[in-house]
């Protein structure tokens, strides 16, 4: 029995009657977090939980959504759908859905690293797990958070002691905020662009905890060369960076493993950094379900694929359009020597309404 179905509006349930990060307008839509490419407009109602409401009030307007809490269960049509910690950025979620004994799980983006900023990631065991594969590659292992952040706060604090402000792009939504979360603020002032302070604002509002971060008009020249700045990836060459004089930039990102991919960021320093699970993670996180069938959707699909063949499961692609925004936006191919065993990889709110079906149980 198949719980989750791929269809040209996105995963749908057809035993609930509603669909997983659609892309395309439907009726119903759980939302597993506020990226742009799995939060999108144009549905009736909405689903996701809690802690996401701000980010996607934010981004998507007034929207009829009604939020749950991790783990908390709504019986819609006779389908059991709860949501799970999946610790990539605030409110992310994994979707639990179950029907006459079937339990099938639809990861959305994660990562298994705890970061400060999320709930952490928890495994929920299933028959069938539908999992991203960003970086599905044996090539992709991340540094631990201590390595990552005594890596950027060393940046930092030599810049500042040369007088040149440390400028550091990165995704507004998720990896800003675990920036902050993570670096020594003692080294000088942050300063946040306006893309990134109202997502700072609501992860505090949300409870994490974040050091103050100010504009550029705050902070006074003499400091402007001690500072962080914290920055999307489109001020890169704007007006807005001539205020920092002579800087030194960085990105942070997982594509930064990559040789090549700092040369063609044009930064001086690359880190690697992503919210996204590694090789080792995506390992785990599947292991840790249980299940016997997977489906593997966006990233390294083949390579995922043929691997967990090989470990004896039934494992099989979906075909999706997630993958505009994050990480994803910025995926380099690695050459097939960089990659171990020669495998190719593959190209004011409204008051919320109940998302359609019976009570929640």
């Amino acid at each position: 029995m198949n719980l989750i179905v791929a269809r040209p509006e996105g995963l749908y349930c057809p035993q609930g009657d509603f669909y997983i990060d659609p892309w395309r307008p439907v009726e119903s839509a759980v939302i597993t977090h506020g990226h742009s490419d799995h939060a999108r407009t144009g549905h009736a109602r909405y689903l996701a939980h809690e802690k996401g409401e701000g980010i996607l009030r934010a981004r998507l307007g007034d929207i009829t959504l009604q939020t749950l809490a991790y783990g908390e269960p709504l019986t819609h049509n006779g389908v059991r759908i709860s949501l799970h910690p999946a610790g990539h950025v605030l409110g992310s979620a994994q979707v639990r859905v179950e029907h006459g004994g079937e339990v099938w799980v639809a990861s959305g983006d994660y990562k298994l690293e705890d970061d400060g900023t999320c709930a952490p990631f928890e495994p929920v065991a299933c028959n069938t797990f539908i999992t991203e594969s960003t970086f599905g590659l044996p090539i992709y292992r991340w540094p631990s958070q201590p390595e990552l952040f005594a890596d950027i706060n060393q940046w930092w604090r030599g810049n500042a002691a040369a007088g040149r402000a440390s400028v550091l792009f990165c995704y507004a939504f998720g990896k800003a905020q675990r920036l902050l979360h993570g670096v020594d603020a003692s080294i000088g002032p942050i300063i946040a662009h306006g893309a990134v302070e109202p997502l700072n604002r609501v992860y505090r509002e949300a409870g994490a905890n974040l050091p103050a971060t100010r504009t550029v008009a705050e902070v006074d020249a003499s400091a402007i060369g001690q500072s962080l700045v914290l920055a999307p990836p489109s001020a890169q060459g704007t007006p807005w960076m001539r205020r920092f004089g002579h800087y030194s930039d960085a990105f942070a990102s997982g594509w930064m493993l990559l040789r090549g991919a700092r040369r063609r960021r044009g930064v001086d320093r690359g880190f690697v950094m992503s919210d996204h699970a590694d090789w080792p993670g995506l390992q785990r996180a599947i292991d840790g379900t249980g299940a016997e069938r997977v489906f593997v959707t966006h990233g390294s699909v083949a390579v995922m694929v043929r691997w967990l063949r090989e470990r004896g499961l039934d494992a099989q692609g979906f075909k999706t359009e997630y993958g505009g925004d994050d990480d994803i936006a910025d995926q380099a191919v690695p050459s097939a020597a960089a990659q171990k065993g020669g495998i190719e990889p593959e190209g004011a709110p409204p008051a919320s309404a109940p998302f359609p079906g019976d009570a929640a149980s």
